[in-house]
């Protein structure tokens, strides 16, 4: 399998690990059979490596050039990258249930953890990754996979924003922004967030250094500017 079948084939697999999940609460099943952790920890994995392959594949199919990669631009993922890895170590499992990855049950508005950062800090993630992959990164295979990863990532936060207001109303997005550095100057936010989230973001920046020099061995494509 080469070229466009291998890349086509990685697109729709990928595509269709997010989508059959949720047909007929396929997903709910799932995780009432073995549970929450289990579940999307083979999840997870599985979606890594379909993620893994598909990259690989985009840069196997043929080259079709939309526009040049300048020294430069390589700059722009290798900046943005440590900001998509916090977003996701410090955002994932929050107490904000009406978003990917936090957890389910009462929301408290008046003490909102990392959600008074941002209240979609996984979907922010995927859309500055790609989204600062795509410069860099101008032929069409890579076009399709980048774009869409962002669109993507970016259609999904008014769609759960309006999930959101029907279940608990219009004020709930009140006190969590898309995305705000304000609560870092507030000392009882930092009071009663700071410490766990120091340790979150060092595993964050451990992952994005052990991933940054791991590029050329996974990916095939060193993410040093040359």
């Amino acid at each position: 399998m080469t070229g466009w079948t291998e890349y086509a084939a990685a697109l729709a697999l990928f595509a269709a690990s997010h989508f059959i999940p949720r047909l007929g609460g396929l997903r709910d099943r799932l995780i009432g059979a073995v549970g929450r952790p289990v579940y999307f920890s083979v999840y997870g994995i599985l979606s890594l490596g379909l993620l893994v392959w598909l990259i690989s594949a985009a840069g196997r199919a043929p080259h079709v050039e939309l526009w040049p990669q300048l020294p430069w631009t390589r700059w722009v993922p290798n900046l943005a990258m440590p900001v998509a890895v916090l977003l996701i170590t410090c955002g994932a499992g929050m107490a904000q249930p009406f978003t990917l990855g936090g957890r389910k049950g009462a929301f408290d508005p008046a003490n909102p953890g990392f959600a008074a950062v941002s209240r979609h800090p996984l979907f922010l993630a995927p859309a500055v990754w790609a989204g600062a992959h795509l410069l860099p990164n101008g032929d069409l295979a890579h076009v399709i996979l980048f774009g869409s990863f962002t669109a993507m990532a970016l259609l999904a936060i008014p769609a759960f924003d309006a999930k959101a207001r029907r279940i608990a109303g219009p004020g709930v997005l009140a006190q969590t922004p898309l995305f705000s550095l304000r609560p870092l100057a507030d000392r009882d936010w930092r009071a009663a967030n700071l410490r766990p989230l120091l340790v979150r973001g060092a595993i964050g920046l451990m992952l994005w250094q052990g991933s940054l020099h791991l590029h050329r061995l996974v990916i095939g494509v060193s993410p040093f500017p040359a």
